[in-house]
């Protein structure tokens, strides 16, 4: 990896393009699990509380990295270590939320809105002093409507926006070593667009029958595609599902109303000192301190 000078967030998004494309890793892409980390980091986030979310980075102590949610992201930490290690000015923080916004756009998403500024914890004491208990606060996949309500109101977020975020599942797909669920969304899982709504609105979904956990799968061009339980409860609710089909039907709208939640997932909680500088557990600590982390 590069080290570019600091404070250049475009030769950062550059360096993780770089690495974007990987044969042999899932579908040649390491972007969708980039996406994943900046999701995962970001939606601990509680708006009663004030704690969780992406700044501290707190995915690296446990018991954050140990939640059975997380399963499989360190691969995308270690993924993103040559890039932070190259350049240590940048925040872990800042790191993983902008390698996602980047896979995002690389992949032919919208550009989304995101700014620096986030800090990293200085030691897993210190995570757990900020953070306290936030297990349990990542969605289950296997659970209905109230569920997902229960995770995203938690969050701050309406209906509409639960919708729109859902739609990450254009990418990536499932590991049953990692989740217990196995397989893709959609036909090209390293592109983003609304094929999710598409079949979800078109597509028979059929439980599966394996030794694995509920799931529902459908075949697409030869290609054996999957739902989890909170991807049907979207077309079961009735104030999902209007949702659901106004994506299908509009791909520009779904770019636009995706872009806009992600870009408020990943900045929940961070508040900013007059120089843009986050503040963790009322201390900011910079990139650059990273030595002793």
């Amino acid at each position: 990896m590069s080290a570019v000078p600091k404070g250049d967030y475009e030769g950062i998004r550059n360096e993780v393009r770089k690495i974007l494309k990987k044969p042999g890793y899932d579908d040649g892409s390491i972007g969708p699990v980039l996406v994943r980390l900046a999701w995962h980091a970001s939606g601990t986030y509680s708006a009663k509380d004030k704690n969780g979310g992406s700044n501290g980075a707190g995915m690296r102590f446990a018991p954050e990295s140990d939640d059975g949610a997380n399963a499989g992201l360190e691969f995308a930490r270690q993924f993103l270590d040559p890039i932070a290690e190259a350049n240590p000015w940048i925040s872990r923080a800042d790191l993983w939320t902008l390698a996602g916004v980047t896979a995002v756009e690389a992949m032919g998403g919208p550009v989304v809105p995101w700014k620096p500024g986030r800090t990293d914890f200085q030691s897993a004491k210190h995570a757990s002093e900020y953070r306290g208990n936030i297990a349990d606060r990542l969605p289950d996949a296997a659970q209905g409507a109230q569920h997902i309500r229960d995770i995203f109101y938690r969050m701050g977020f309406n209906d509409q926006e639960i919708v729109a975020l859902s739609g990450a599942h254009n990418l990536g797909r499932c590991h049953r070593d990692r989740s217990g669920f196995e397989g893709p969304w959609v036909v090209n899982p390293t592109r983003f667009s609304n094929q999710y709504f598409r079949l979800l609105t078109t597509r028979k979904w059929t439980p599966k029958k394996w030794d694995g956990p509920l799931q529902y799968e459908t075949v697409v061009a030869g290609k054996e595609l999957m739902m989890l339980p909170t991807d049907l409860a979207l077309i079961e609710d009735d104030k999902f599902r209007p949702y659901v089909e106004q994506y299908a039907k509009d791909q520009k709208l779904f770019f636009k109303d995706f872009a806009a939640a992600f870009g408020k997932l990943i900045d929940l909680g961070i508040n900013r000192d007059a120089n843009g500088l986050a503040s963790v557990g009322g201390c900011p600590f910079a990139g650059a301190a990273r030595s002793n982390l």
